[in-house]
């Protein structure tokens, strides 16, 4: 298994990433328990796999891993299969060493007989299990006891403790900046589990262990343990989604609901002390569940091409009917969002932005050298009461597979036709499956495409295929 990590930018081509598919304990959230774990609505399982997060699978075996899944449609999606191409624990599994799937991770991780043994320990620990659940969770195989740990159920549908529904955002486990990796250190309890996981995950599985030095782990300060709850900004938490690596030299760290100004404030010195970047923009966003990280208010498109929520632009929202008075009021009623742009060569001296606009363009400008027109395409093309509506559908939230090649909810209408607006293709991720199958379309020749993706349960998830992604490898865009 190729062990190289890699990442310098948010749209070279994409060649290795972690991922994990939609297991039984998402079918066991209820709406009491649903904001608790992070979720605003129940989805259905079912649906959610078969009709949804399958073709993402596809999509990017396709793109990444081809000898695995290519000319194997019909059967992969055959009555006989029995989903058994998409389940770790099958013979039948996919098992792709660039589309890697946490669950199979964690399986071999838990063959080690004494890793097995310190995380049942750990997770009873921190479920609160009984002595006799720990017993009982010590007599499981590797496989399934990986099972247990993520959808909170035995075999025999036991259920033992919470389910991890969120496991399917990998963005937020951690981010890979160049050849480190950073893990999270999530700010809501619903997500320790996970942390604990994925952290046995990265220091115990021969993928990663050419990396063991190069894993960072944001400690709590000194003190952290004495804040009272009031002062939550002082605390250090930090999630994936508010990491953006877009150049070899450039970091974007966000604080939000999720990750706090400490945890920036740790980010930054740390890249900076390792030698990792020689800037750092720390972008500040309202700590609303609208926003949550900053990946769901832009993500890249290209170089030279940005989508993003046009809240936080120079232009305001466009109403229907509206006067130029109505919308210089509006205007003053936007939350607000600050940009901090530091340097490792005089940190004391910030470039401040007015808004996030003006960071991209300068992002594409000077770190990536484009000289003509930088493109901003907006959610709901920027139109009342599209633009907030498509962004809590993650328009805003898109996973480039390479530079110009895209994977967004179709449900975004507004935002569909801004991106047919600039110039970009348009296709349904059945068509293009279709069409790659049938040898019609190369990869090679998908350029500038948005591939739109199925979501009627999948958004209600809250979050876009920039959160269902952890690149591990992409190639470098100054090659």
């Amino acid at each position: 298994m190729d062990n190289k990590l890699s990442v310098s930018s948010e749209i070279g081509t994409l060649q290795r990433l972690l991922v994990h598919s939609p297991d039984s304990g998402l079918g066991k959230v209820v709406p009491s328990k649903a904001q608790d774990w992070l979720f605003e609505d129940i989805v259905h399982l079912e649906t959610i796999r078969k009709n949804e997060y399958d073709y993402y699978t596809k999509i990017l075996l396709y793109f990444l891993d081809p000898a695995i899944i290519q000319g194997k449609l019909a059967q992969i999606d055959s009555e006989e299969s029995k989903r058994n191409f998409y389940k770790p624990e099958s013979p039948e599994f996919f098992a792709s060493d660039k589309v890697i799937e946490l669950e199979w991770l964690l399986a071999q991780v838990l063959a080690d007989k004494e890793v097995h043994a310190k995380l049942v320990a750990s997770v009873s620990a921190i479920e609160s299990c009984t002595y006799a659940t720990q017993k009982k969770l010590q007599n499981y195989s590797p496989v399934e006891l990986a099972k247990t740990f993520i959808s909170g159920s035995s075999s025999n549908k036991e259920l033992l403790f919470a389910p991890i529904p969120n496991f399917i955002f990998t963005r937020d486990i951690g981010i890979t900046i160049k050849d480190h990796v950073l893990l999270n250190k999530p700010a809501k309890k619903a997500r320790t589990r996970e942390a604990l996981l994925v952290k046995y995950i990265f220091f115990h599985h021969p993928l990663f262990s050419d990396y063991r030095n190069h894993i960072i782990e944001l400690a709590d300060s000194h003190h952290g343990f004495l804040l009272p709850k009031e002062d939550e900004e002082r605390k250090i938490t930090l999630e994936g989604g508010d990491i953006m690596v877009v150049s070899e030299d450039h970091l974007l760290v966000g604080v939000s609901e999720r990750t706090t100004p400490e945890a920036a404030v740790r980010i930054t010195n740390m890249v900076f002390e390792k030698g990792l970047m020689k800037k750092v923009s720390i972008v500040k966003i309202p700590k609303k569940r609208d926003y949550m990280h900053i990946d769901t208010i832009f993500t890249q498109v290209k170089r030279d091409v940005w989508v993003m929520l046009g809240n936080f632009s120079r232009k305001a929202v466009k109403h229907e009917d509206e006067n130029p008075i109505e919308r210089i009021l509006e205007i003053k009623k936007e939350e607000k969002i600050k940009i901090l742009q530091f340097h490792k060569t005089d940190p004391e001296n910030p470039i401040s932005f007015d808004s996030l606009e003006d960071l991209l363009i300068d992002i594409s400008r000077k770190d990536l050298h484009c000289k003509g027109e930088i493109k901003i395409i907006f959610s709901g093309n920027n139109e009342f009461p599209f633009s907030a509506r498509e962004q809590w559908t993650d328009s805003c939230n898109l996973l480039a597979i390479k530079e110009g090649v895209v994977l967004g909810y179709d449900r975004n209408d507004k935002t569909i036709e801004a991106f047919a607006n600039a110039g970009f293709s348009i296709i349904h991720v059945k068509q293009l499956l279709q069409d790659l199958e049938a040898g019609i379309t190369k990869i090679e020749e998908i350029k500038d495409t948005l591939i739109l993706m199925p979501s009627a349960e999948l958004s209600r998830a809250r979050g876009g295929f920039h959160c269902m992604s952890m690149p591990l490898s992409r190639a470098s865009i100054t090659q």
